[in-house]
């Protein structure tokens, strides 16, 4: 299904709070209980939400991220806004890498005027957006294509990158846990976005405020590792606490 703008904003709400009671939700958005429920289990059906006793939550797993076409969905506004604030901290003439993710796709889109630009990617999405863009030079890695989301990872995609050393590695992740840990699902989406790490001068980390507090598997990484961190929010306890231990400068975004 494609959220209407009612149901986008309460998947943003409880994507945003953790869990809500319907009454709550009714209450925010000046609806009725029954409508609330409706859009629920629309919602549910299409394997946005889950459903428990007197309220909704986001389904969370710490070894498989949700759908890409449903990634694509959530939180769409807040990707946009994260998109325009890195894409005006990006000057003309450098060297990028962006990597797997719905977030960095917003962000090639907001790169499409800027010139002198050399992207390297794995992200076959990237790669179609910022050909449109005859002032930048797209490279794309090899190795093997997810069909899910045309994402390119393997060993052969890390070898790749690890021929370069660009200006600024763009980074999504699926999730911030508190201990200061940048987290994802796939461990060979993982190995690549290292190299990605290891091989820029400047690491710039793009997360929406869903991110925080969000479990995963896979280890990729620690705050203390990135240099700028773009978000949609300022982010709860304790990570502006972490964030100005590790040095990270956070910009958020415009609403």
């Amino acid at each position: 299904m494609t959220p209407n703008p009612r149901q986008s904003l309460l998947l943003e709400e409880v994507r945003a709070r953790g869990s809500v009671s319907v009454e709550a939700l009714a209450e925010q958005f000046g609806v009725t209980l029954q409508t609330v429920r409706r859009d629920v289990t629309l919602l549910q059906d299409a394997g946005l939400l889950a459903r428990f006793h007197g309220g909704v939550r986001v389904p969370s797993s710490t070894v498989e991220n949700i759908a890409y076409r449903q990634r694509q969905q959530l939180n769409e506004s807040a990707k946009q806004r994260i998109a325009r604030a890195v894409a005006k901290a990006v000057p003309n003439d450098c060297s990028l890498i962006l990597n797997i993710g719905t977030t960095t796709e917003a962000i090639a889109r907001e790169l499409l005027r800027h010139k002198g630009l050399r992207v390297i990617t794995n992200n076959l999405n990237v790669a179609a957006i910022l050909s449109d863009n005859p002032d930048c030079e797209v490279i794309v890695a090899g190795g093997v294509v997810r069909t899910r989301d045309r994402g390119i990872v393997g060993e052969v995609t890390v070898d790749f990158i690890k021929q370069f050393r660009v200006d600024i590695g763009l980074i999504g992740i699926s999730g911030i846990e508190a201990d200061g840990t940048l987290r994802d699902f796939d461990y060979r989406e993982v190995n690549v976005a290292r190299a990605i790490i290891d091989h820029s001068r400047e690491v710039w980390l793009a997360a929406d405020h869903s991110k925080f507090n969000r479990p995963a598997m896979v280890e990729l990484a620690r705050l203390s590792q990135l240099d700028m961190l773009f978000s949609d929010a300022a982010p709860p306890a304790p990570f502006p606490a972490l964030l100005a231990e590790a040095g990270v400068q956070c910009v958020i975004s415009d609403s």
